[in-house]
């Protein structure tokens, strides 16, 4: 972003940046997502902020929790009276047909939620449904059923009834582990369903100014500096690790990074299981104003660090960077709105997580990328996902497992959010520069590398590279040119221009060797071109 250019945290006149998201744990979130009784049945919705009815009536979701005897005992007899109903509904419908689909024979409740754990880790999750249901049948008050039972419909994508089963797990055992952090994520994407329902907005946007077109500036993984474990923070503050490329960032219409960890002073992690082995990451709020100083207008919180300190430091993430006017996109259905130009600019981060837009569910990636496309002018699409370190240069066929997760079929999800209407994709997440590649005109960066990470990351030769990705769309989102500006990290991470261009030749050599038909043309300088002319996207404007 030009020095001096001020982003408005709220006001929508030009220049200025929103989010739209769910909510979550409000009165506008209930009224999103149909409320759900114990039954299972709807509910209408609640109404909205500011109804002392409705505050009294319905325990807040962030407020104090009545006393967990209380929710215990009303959760017992909810809980009691559902599953008499599904009883009776399966008794009928064996007696009709003889037959049960999807339902098995009750039996020893130890034994149905061993079979559905064993289910559940194998991803088998008609299996898991079907074991832990009779668990819940056969004891409607074990917590441990129902908490695994919504496990189980996530898999499947049916977050209403995940919800459901989460919900009472609260009423049951209000100290479960991690199950707030786990109904957020359920309420979002059960929000994110319903509004993905909802046909697109088909009404034609204006056309945009004569001539308009934006320069955006993208880096990958930033983070300044972490408080946990300590002795991990700059001693000479947060702004010193990017004041040498401050100049890349600030020299340009947008400048997106992805925020690799949550600004946040309080919180408490579960990863740490010793400080020599310690990978949560949690900058303080106040490196907020670094990152904000140096340009940067946008940010992605889509990424495996952003839950490290649970849901409050997401939360103070948010509201940190509200506070500073930068836009971010992460949760489930959330989306960074801008104008520049007289253009509308919508970003949009996915993640291999459900508890962000979530990169390995193709049918609403795409979905939210159709509807973020109908009602804006330029499309940007962020992701983090691949394999991580020195030999996870390429970008394979199919997908990459890292650890047992699935880290995403990254050729399938960039074509497909480019036939979804998405006019430039940026990856980020291996921790190494990778190839790129132009589809139907528009341009794929699989990964842009470290870009400044202080203290806890391995720097070695490849992973010590990264760079400022510079790309000029026109009004209509066609790539007009493109450069890569290569910057280095050095000692303990402070990033630097690079003037030998290392990861220039890198990415060069990367894309003729994974894309020889689609890889970008780079030149010596860094200057991006497609290999063939460029092919206009479906949907798109010629």
């Amino acid at each position: 972003m030009p020095a001096g250019m001020a982003a408005s945290a709220s006001a929508p006149a030009p220049g200025a940046s929103s989010n739209t998201m769910p909510a979550t744990g409000t009165a506008s979130a209930r009224a999103a997502i149909p409320s759900v009784t114990s039954t299972g049945s709807a509910m209408p919705a609640t109404p909205p902020t500011g109804s002392a009815s409705a505050q009294s009536a319905m325990p807040s979701d962030t407020g104090t929790a009545p006393s967990s005897t209380t929710l215990s005992e009303a959760g017992r007899i909810a809980v009691d009276a559902s599953v008499a109903a599904l009883r009776a509904a399966a008794v009928a419908m064996h007696e009709k047909s003889g037959t049960a689909p999807g339902l098995i024979a009750v039996g020893d409740p130890d034994a149905h939620y061993a079979r559905g754990v064993e289910a559940l880790k194998s991803k088998d999750g008609p299996t898991a449904i079907a074991e832990l249901s009779a668990c819940v049948q056969a004891a409607p008050s074990r917590a441990d059923c129902r908490w695994e039972l919504g496990w189980a419909y996530s898999l499947d994508g049916r977050w209403s009834e995940t919800l459901t089963q989460w919900t009472q797990v609260r009423a049951l055992k209000p100290d479960q582990p991690d199950l707030e952090g786990a109904l957020t994520q359920a309420r979002s994407q059960a929000a994110l369903q319903a509004r993905l329902a909802q046909p697109v907005d088909g009404t034609p946007r204006p056309p945009p100014p004569p001539g308009a077109k934006v320069r955006i500036r993208a880096t990958g993984d930033l983070m300044l500096g972490t408080t946990v474990p300590e002795g991990y923070l700059p001693p000479e503050g947060g702004a010193s690790v990017i004041a040498s490329v401050r100049p890349l960032l600030e020299d340009a219409d947008l400048t997106f990074v992805n925020l690799e960890g949550p600004l946040c002073d309080t919180g408490r992690t579960t990863k740490c299981r010793s400080p020599a082995n310690c990978y949560a990451f949690r900058s303080p709020t106040s490196f907020g104003q670094y990152i904000k100083d140096a340009g940067v207008d946008v940010v992605s919180t889509a990424n495996n660090h952003s839950g490290d300190f649970g849901e409050e430091c997401r939360r103070t993430t948010e509201s940190t960077l509200d506070a500073l006017g930068i836009a971010w996109s992460g949760p489930p259905g959330s989306v960074a709105t801008m104008e520049r130009n007289g253009l509308k600019i919508g970003l949009v981060a996915f993640h291999t997580s459900a508890g962000c837009n979530h990169l390995n569910n193709l049918p609403n990636a795409t979905a939210l990328v159709k509807q973020v496309a109908a009602t804006h002018d330029i499309v940007v699409v962020s992701f983090h996902g691949g394999a991580e370190g020195g030999k996870a240069l390429h970008v394979p066929q199919g997908r990459e497992m890292f650890f047992g997760e699935d880290r995403g079929d990254l050729r399938v999800f960039t074509h497909a959010v480019v036939d979804a209407g998405a006019h430039l994709v940026l990856g980020h997440g291996p921790h190494v520069a990778r190839a790129m590649e132009f589809y139907q005109g528009r341009l794929i960066a699989y990964s842009m590398g470290n870009f400044a990470t202080y203290g806890r990351f391995n720097l070695k030769g490849p992973q010590g590279l990264g760079m400022v990705l510079e790309v000029e769309l026109d009004g209509q989102g066609r790539f007009s040119n493109g450069r890569i500006l290569p910057t280095k990290q050095v000692g303990e991470g402070i990033t630097q221009p690079d003037p030998a261009g290392n990861v220039v030749s890198l990415v060069r050599k990367l894309s003729q060797e994974d894309f020889p038909d689609t890889g970008a043309r780079i030149a010596d300088d860094g200057r991006l071109s497609p290999r063939q002319a460029p092919v206009t996207a479906a949907g798109s404007a010629p």
